[in-house]
């Protein structure tokens, strides 16, 4: 029970050590992972050298595959895109065992408190992040020294030796054993620093160890597909085509392990590395074999995964998901892209409320009301949720400022929705109560219609590109809107003064101006978001 107890407890070092590791990389490596992202999606080659690199910066295939839904549930990659990142993340998860399988000695611990003293005393953020890499790769090693000390006496007891000496005569049970205990513990990176903890201490002949990382490929393929499972038909196809793409490359090799053995043994004197070297040489090798058959791959997960097959959950957001979460620099990318359709949703309200209140058109009227109450509003309160998520994450703080960003604009975008709302309530007020306007009323409305227009339109082109010229711009056109407000509300007191101007029409168009002028405001916080960021002329989610 003691070892049980121990080699347990140096899993859970090992494991958080990974988490810890994980996320001091992702905060090291900060937004570039989604500039490396976004420049990947557009060749096979740069998807698959994104996926190695992410998943060596994230040490977390598993992370990686659950973003990878999400990405492309969001329509932010595609399946030929995601397939070729998987084939890349088959590589970069090697880095692990690679690491794993050194003996660092006491380097551990000078590793462990040195990146405790960078965390606890560091006054720099950089410098802490650095201390948190340090301190994960020491719980890391200090995890696999546990793992191996308790696992060497076991070498003396028959029942288990036995146990594990069947698996070198019998690579199938080590197959079967390395993904279920991959399935349980949801980390290859963990059953392979166990398999190479059992090669050191003597457990596990060079065969069997083969086994058990071949079936670890497999077993890590469970939290892709349970995620997959409420997701889009799309995401659900990513899913399979890591099973296929793991399930082939066990099937190409398993027939030939007892050679390939043979052959890992002239690559080093010591087990653990042998055993490093076979995860690794294995996983590069199926990535080459696969790799010009990424198309195929894809036309078969789609025989798997039919159109016609249950579609997902229908999610109001088109880019953000939960599963985006776990790597903030990616999350926060997909939530910019999410204001974007957002804004120009907005857009569009306010033109199809121009065209039903001056043109008298019920259907637009109504167009805009459906779109308020079921879209903005839902999309609004789902970004908000989405981003408190982010924030909740160990995030820096360049990160979290731009959380509070997209808030920001977010709140703004929704309230030009409630003006446009309102706008198309006014139209449905004159079509239903036959309120007339005069020319002059409508070319007044008109002329504040194009000039807001115009105003949100540069608000957004700015937002989207980072154009700070433009957001200046953006802010004259709203000082202009407070004189046409002005200067329009002096011509309708002269008309009701000649009473030209009923008092329910009066009414309907000072509200009406008052909406448009409200929207005018809320492109001038946008343009101020653009201006907030000092010398930047990147777009503003970069």
């Amino acid at each position: 029970m003691l070892t049980v107890l121990t080699v347990l407890s140096g899993i859970a070092l090992f494991l958080y050590g990974m988490h810890i590791l994980s996320q001091g990389m992702e905060q090291v490596a900060g937004g570039k992972l989604q500039h490396w992202l976004e420049r990947a999606t557009d060749r096979r080659l740069k998807a698959a050298g994104f996926g190695a690199l992410a998943t060596a910066v994230l040490q977390s295939s598993s992370l990686l595959m659950v973003t990878m839904i999400g990405l492309v549930n969001g329509g932010l990659m595609t399946i030929t895109q995601t397939i070729g990142m998987m084939l890349g993340q088959e590589i970069g998860t090697t880095l692990t065992g690679q690491i794993i399988a050194f003996d660092v000695g006491y380097i551990r611990y000078i590793a462990f408190v040195a990146g405790f003293g960078m965390m606890q005393f560091g006054k720099k953020r950089s410098l802490q992040r650095y201390g948190q890499v340090l301190m994960g790769f020491g719980l890391i090693f200090t995890g696999m020294e546990t793992m191996s000390g308790a696992l060497r006496p076991l070498a003396d007891v028959p029942q288990i030796s036995g146990v594990l000496a069947s698996m070198g005569r019998a690579p199938l049970l080590g197959v079967l054993a390395g993904a279920i205990l991959t399935a349980l513990v949801q980390s290859s990176s963990a059953t392979t620093a166990l398999t190479i903890a059992l090669g050191a201490s003597g457990l596990v002949t060079l065969p069997g160890a083969i086994g058990i990382i071949l079936g670890a490929n497999i077993g890590t393929c469970i939290t892709g597909f349970i995620v997959s499972l409420g997701a889009s038909n799309a995401a659900r196809r990513v899913s399979i085509a890591q099973i296929l793409i793991n399930v082939i490359g066990v099937a190409l090799f398993l027939p030939f392990i007892v050679p390939y053995s043979g052959l890992l043994q002239d690559t080093s004197a010591s087990l653990a590395r042998q055993i490093a070297n076979a995860h690794t040489i294995f996983n590069v090798s199926v990535s080459a074999l696969l790799f010009p058959f990424v198309k195929q791959i894809e036309r078969l997960t789609a025989l798997i995964v039919p159109d016609h097959a249950r579609p997902g959950k229908e999610h109001v957001t088109r880019f953000v998901s939960d599963e985006l979460r776990g790597v903030p620099s990616i999350a926060i990318g997909a939530g910019f892209r999410e204001l974007e359709y957002m804004g120009d949703t907005a857009l569009g309200m306010l033109e199809k409320s121009r065209d039903a209140l001056l043109g008298l058109d019920a259907a637009k009227a109504a167009e805009v009301i459906h779109l308020e109450r079921d879209l903005l509003d839902p999309l609004c309160d789902a970004i908000e949720t989405f981003v408190n998520g982010v924030i909740a994450e160990d995030i820096d703080e360049a990160e979290r400022q731009q959380c509070f960003r997209i808030k920001n604009v977010n709140v703004d975008l929704e309230r030009v929705g409630d003006h446009a709302e309102n706008l198309a309530e006014a139209a449905q007020d004159r079509i239903n109560h036959g309120v007339l306007f005069s020319d002059d009323a409508v070319a007044d409305l008109d002329a504040a219609y194009q000039h807001v227009r115009t105003t949100l339109g540069h608000a957004l082109t700015a937002l989207h590109s980072g154009d700070r010229d433009l957001a200046e711009q953006v802010r004259l056109m709203e000082d202009e809107m407070d004189r046409i407000n002005l200067a329009t509300r002096e011509r309708h007191m002269a008309r009701i003064q000649k009473g030209h101007c009923d008092p329910e029409a009066s009414l309907l168009f000072v509200e009406s101006l008052r909406n448009l002028e409200r929207i005018s405001d809320h492109a001038d916080n946008l343009a101020d978001a653009v201006l907030a960021r000092p010398g930047s002329t990147a777009p503003f989610g970069h």
